[in-house]
């Protein structure tokens, strides 16, 4: 008998995650960033849903070839970052048959990819002067976009640094596409939101999924296998971690940190059965995870149980765990059978 476990992707809620954040910044063209395979979605599964953006955003060619067998993007021409002297190298000893589109980076802040400040114009005269190079296009990462720091330091840095070279600009990852876009400038010609179009807040908890008008777009379910009695003292799972504190009746779920459940997700963290809130008690194993059952005395083996997703955000679970809902999407097992909804 198989597992009764499967994810759920919502390709509706993926149409409108992007029309939502399209909203935010708005006469900017937008990036749909299907890196990590389509944030754990699967790229083929997501695109149904993501077709409408103006391009997808990707982190290797081996994704890229995934998404050029698709029907809309095998008839595009793959557009790539330069941040570093080799790929610039690089470049200068390709031949060609048609000039590369290419975006420049610059490391405004974030300090992880891109040209400094003082030797990025160096930099755009290298590509500009390669005939392998047509279209330079300017870009940055925000790091602080999500929080009080906000994106005001990096972003004077890139507008002093770009000033008067052409070229289209893109600096807006999600935080800054829902916090930040109402300033046209900000914007500039692509955003690249990320987790905000699978359906996640990108600055939890300060503000939720429901807060951007943003929809889940993968729900992990499973369903209740088995039923049992606590008394008082009685402790469950690894490590004895929980322990009653009176009598009452648990249930187990049929899914555990090998499908995507996370480890660390403590006792008290919600899953939702049969429409109402039960908590976790003690250690998620494997393939298994228990819930108390008193707030729902009408469930039993075969009640469907929800990890995340529709009924409850995956930003409150992954916080709960002490992780983002990015890990928990992106660590969604093969194992586990996935259904695409329309």
């Amino acid at each position: 008998m198989p597992r009764p476990i499967q994810a759920i992707i919502h390709t509706d809620a993926l149409r409108h995650n992007l029309r939502r954040l399209r909203a935010a910044a708005p006469g900017a063209r937008l990036w749909a960033v299907v890196k990590a395979n389509a944030y754990g979605h699967g790229i083929e599964r997501a695109y149904e849903g993501l077709r409408g953006a103006d391009g997808f955003a990707l982190l290797d060619l081996a994704e890229a070839e995934r998404a050029r067998d698709l029907e809309l993007c095998s008839r595009l021409a793959l557009w790539h970052a330069v941040h570093g002297d080799e790929q610039i190298d690089w470049l200068a000893m390709h031949k060609t048959h048609a000039p590369h589109h290419v975006f420049l980076k610059l490391n405004s802040g974030m300090n992880r990819l891109g040209f400094a400040p003082e030797r990025f114009r160096a930099a755009h005269a290298r590509l500009s002067a390669l005939p392998q190079v047509g279209e330079i296009s300017l870009m940055t990462h925000f790091s602080d976009a999500d929080g009080d720091k906000g994106i005001a330091g990096q972003w004077a840095v890139f507008q002093r640094v770009t000033d008067g070279l052409p070229g289209e600009r893109s600096v807006c990852n999600s935080a800054a596409t829902l916090r930040h876009a109402q300033d046209a400038a900000v914007r500039a010609d692509w955003v690249r939101p990320g987790i905000a179009a699978y359906g996640g807040s990108p600055d939890f908890p300060t503000h939720d999924a429901a807060h951007w008008g943003l929809r889940p777009t993968m729900t992990l379910t499973s369903k209740l296998i088995a039923s049992g009695a606590l008394q008082t003292g009685d402790s469950v799972g690894y490590g004895s971690t929980f322990t009653a504190a009176q009598p009452m009746r648990v249930r187990v779920a049929a899914c555990g940190y090998a499908a995507g459940s996370p480890l660390h997700a403590p006792t008290g963290t919600p899953e939702p059965v049969d429409g109402a809130r039960p908590r976790l008690l003690g250690r998620v194993s494997m393939d298994r995870l228990t819930v108390d059952l008193d707030p729902v005395p009408q469930a039993g083996p075969g009640s469907a149980v929800t990890l995340w997703g529709q009924g409850l955000p995956i930003d409150e679970v992954a916080h709960a765990a002490g992780t983002i809902g990015y890990e928990l999407m992106c660590a969604l097992a093969p194992r586990v059978p996935v259904v695409v909804e329309a």
